[in-house]
C-alpha cells in the first residue's frame, strides 16, 4: 500500500514510464488494466479510479503511476485488447492447422467485438479515439490477420481473391449490423454466410 509521499510521487500529472518495468510493475499493470475494464463494463466509465484500485488491490497511487488520468487508462485498456487479439491469431498461426485457424479466429474476433461494443462505445463518448489511440496495434493485428488469411489460402480453404484488409471490413460491418440485432442466433447465422463467401469453393 503506498504512502502519502508515495502518491504524492505518483500523482496524476507524471507521465506513465517509457522505460522497461519490473516484474512486479508489470504486474500490477496488468491487474489494473483487467480490474478497470471488469468494472467500466459493469457499472460506466463514470466509476471513480479509487474503485479500480481497490478491485485491482493495489493502491491508487499505483494506478495514476502508470495512468495518470482516466484517459490513459481507457487508451490502455483499448490497446490491451487489439494486442490481445493479435497473440491470439499469432497463436493459433502456430497451431499448424491453417485450414481451421482462420475460420476459428473469425468467429473469436466477432465475438469479442461484439463483447466489448458497449465497452468502447462508452470510451469513445469519453473523447477516446480508438483509430489514433490503437493506430500500431491495429497494425499488428492487421499483419497476424493477413498471415492467417494467407496460411489458409495457401491450404486451399479460403478463396485468393480477397486481402486481409476486405476480411476485416467484412467483420466490421457484421459487427456493427449486429448491434441492430437482439437474437445471438441471427449472429450466428449472418457468421455462416460470411464464412461460406470466404470459402475457396464459393
Amino acid at each position: 500500500m503506498p504512502t502519502e509521499p508515495d502518491l504524492e510521487r505518483g500523482g496524476r500529472g507524471d507521465p506513465e514510464p517509457t522505460r522497461p518495468l519490473r516484474a512486479d510493475a508489470q504486474r500490477n499493470r496488468a491487474r489494473i488494466l483487467a480490474a478497470a475494464e471488469s468494472v467500466f463494463a459493469a457499472d460506466g466509465i463514470e466509476v471513480p479510479i479509487d474503485v479500480v484500485a481497490e478491485k485491482a488491490g493495489v493502491g491508487i497511487g499505483t494506478v495514476y503511476r502508470h495512468f495518470p488520468t482516466k484517459e490513459r487508462l481507457f487508451e490502455a485498456i483499448m490497446i490491451e485488447r487489439v494486442s490481445a487479439l493479435t497473440v491470439d491469431a499469432r497463436a493459433r498461426l502456430e497451431t499448424g492447422d491453417p485450414r481451421s485457424a482462420f475460420f476459428e479466429f473469425l468467429d473469436y474476433l466477432v465475438s469479442e467485438v461484439l463483447i466489448k461494443r458497449d465497452l468502447i462505445s462508452a470510451f469513445a463518448v469519453a473523447g477516446v479515439e480508438f483509430e489514433v489511440v490503437a493506430a500500431d496495434a491495429k497494425q499488428e493485428l492487421n499483419a497476424a490477420v493477413a498471415d492467417l488469411l494467407t496460411a489458409a489460402q495457401d491450404a486451399g480453404t479460403v478463396r485468393t481473391d480477397v486481402t486481409g484488409q476486405i476480411v476485416l471490413s467484412l467483420i466490421g460491418a457484421t459487427c456493427m449490423a449486429a448491434k441492430q440485432l437482439h437474437s445471438g442466433s441471427t449472429v450466428d447465422e449472418m457468421l455462416a454466410v460470411l464464412r461460406d463467401g470466404l470459402r475457396a469453393n464459393a
